[in-house]
């Protein structure tokens, strides 16, 4: 059997769980939206009502897409293709990561890399393996939207556009993994560029000029320097136009060319942005094992925390765009809504409430990484020497959980207060602000949630703990966020815990689902670190 090959089906096995989930998840989430856009909105009058409101909106453009026609098919394309989008561009860097940066860090590539093999086959099989798995993803959208009922071209056309954004992202993760030092560095950088793919292509879409009829929207520039952009551009089951395509294909190509360009020319292990040299001697402030987690820990938090700070400025900059819709509206009620589980108020707070369980999701990932990290701590060995000091284990996880629930507050609280100032700076009324702050408020219990249940994964199933922390997040997020979008059924959504996080409106605000994951997070929490008391190390 060929190198190749070998190599491949290495790929295959190790990821076989995972691209599953990914892979049929991804088909699941298309099947769920057609039925439920059918269910909803199956009449044309009701369509052209929900994208006149959509026009005259930009926050929902920016949240959804688009609109090119009140065709069903090209309603269900408006309604749903940009999540779609940022899933497989997840699941792409993700993989990319995985088996290049990742494969440093543990010290098996440099062990490949003494095989026939050498250090640039890998690379290659990672990007034949990638590639084979986003046209797997293609194929599937399309074949769910086929069963759906839609135009075979037009599914074709979005699936050969869910590809194309995969592809994209595929070869940034490898760029990402070659810039920095630490997987973790850059899957944080690979995500990164994912939703900044998805906001920037959100403002050129709420920026867009719209067509008379309300129907369809022409995009603004910013559309035009995003990957998703592009793939949306494709216009499917309207003009059906693959050219928006050659513009990812040549994104992709180039990357790679400065991918390989760059592992060519460094040490295995070493990174474009080096680390910085370390002191001498530790300060003062590194004598806990609580401090040195957070030492750990804290750049990656930044990260997040510059992600939810941008989200507060766009979340206090549109919700003015909101205010000036007619609140009596009941379909735009209706959109807004389906973005909240049992959302009702006004469509300002139900917005701010919207855009805030984005945060929350991104307060969950920060506390995730937090979980991810002591496991890696395990296995690289380095848990062992803290350990061999006066520090219990009981001692060493609960630090941990002090500094994921620090990360979560510091998360939150980036969000709401540049929320806040953006508002005030638009001219908002100061009320805005509460709004804000109770909105981040809510998303606290789910991301808590989050952080104990891994952490009781990582005591009891040590070795399950990467992949199910983000397989549990990225399931908890679709069942949460996208499950009012697209009609999955209540119990479905209520294996979420983002499904039970209070909407803040006003004083009528049921804050009991809240208190309820705050217990259960607290003693899932006391479990965990009881149970960490009989529990051996495990590198394996």
């Amino acid at each position: 059997m060929s190198t190749v090959v070998t190599l491949f089906l290495q790929r295959l096995r190790r990821d076989r769980l995972q691209m599953l989930i990914w892979i049929v998840g991804i088909g699941l989430l298309v099947e769920f939206s057609v039925s439920a856009v059918k269910q909803s909105y199956g009449d044309v009058a009701g369509r052209q009502n929900i994208l006149e409101l959509a026009v005259a909106n930009p926050s929902i453009l920016m949240l959804r897409g688009t609109p090119e026609g009140s065709g069903l098919d090209q309603f269900i394309f408006f309604d749903i293709f940009t999540f779609i989008a940022v899933l497989v561009g997840l699941m792409s860097t993700f993989l990319a990561v995985r088996h290049s940066r990742a494969e440093e860090e543990s010290g098996r590539a440099e062990l490949l890399a003494a095989t026939p093999a050498g250090r640039t086959l890998p690379t290659v099989v990672t990007v034949a393996y990638g590639a084979v798995a986003n046209l797997v993803v293609g194929l599937v959208v399309a074949l769910a939207f086929v069963a759906g009922g839609l135009d075979v071209a037009g599914s074709f056309v979005a699936g050969s556009a869910t590809a194309a954004v995969g592809l994209s992202f595929l070869a940034f993760g490898l760029f990402a993994a070659q810039l920095m030092r630490t997987s973790r560095g850059a899957n944080g950088v690979a995500a990164a560029a994912v939703m900044a793919a998805y906001a920037v292509r959100g403002i050129g879409d709420a920026l867009g000029t719209p067509s008379a009829d309300h129907l369809h929207t022409t995009v603004a520039w910013w559309s035009w320097i995003s990957p998703i952009g592009w793939a949306q551009q494709t216009l499917a089951y309207d003009k059906n136009t693959l050219t928006p395509l050659l513009l990812s294909l040549a994104f992709t190509a180039v990357l790679l060319v400065l991918v390989f360009s760059l592992q060519s020319q460094r040490d295995s292990g070493a990174s474009l942005l080096a680390g910085r040299p370390g002191r001498m001697d530790a300060r003062g402030s590194l004598s806990s094992s609580t401090s040195l987690a957070w030492r750990l820990q804290w750049p990656t938090v930044v990260g997040w925390c510059a992600g939810s700070a941008f989200a507060g400025i766009l979340t206090g900059t549109l919700a003015h765009a909101v205010a000036g819709a007619a609140d009596a509206d009941p379909n735009m009620e209706k959109i807004m809504a389906s973005l909240i589980p049992g959302g009702k108020g006004s469509l300002v707070q139900l917005f701010i409430s919207a855009i805030f369980v984005m945060v929350g999701i991104l307060a969950a990932a920060c506390a995730t990484q937090v979980i991810i990290r002591m496991r890696q701590e395990e296995v690289a060995g380095t848990a062992e020497q803290v350990l061999a000091t006066p520090v219990s284990r009981n001692r060493w996880l609960t630090g941990y959980l002090a500094v994921g629930a620090a990360s979560i507050i510091l998360v939150l609280l980036s969000g709401a207060i540049t929320s806040s100032v953006s508002a005030l700076a638009v001219g908002d009324a100061s009320a805005r602000i509460g709004d804000s702050f109770a909105a981040a408020a809510a998303q606290l219990p789910a991301a808590l949630v989050y952080l104990t249940v891994l952490a009781l994964v990582f005591v009891a199933l040590p070795g399950w703990t990467i992949g199910l922390s983000w397989t549990l997040l990225g399931l908890g997020t679709v069942f949460g966020l996208f499950g009012g979008l697209v009609g999955m059924p209540d119990w479905l959504r209520d294996l979420s815990p983002f499904t039970h996080s209070p909407v803040p409106v006003g004083t009528s605000t049921d804050w009991s689902g809240g208190i309820w994951m705050l217990c259960i997070a607290v003693a899932v929490g006391a479990v965990a670190v009881a149970s960490m008391r009989r529990r051996e190390l495990n590198s394996a």
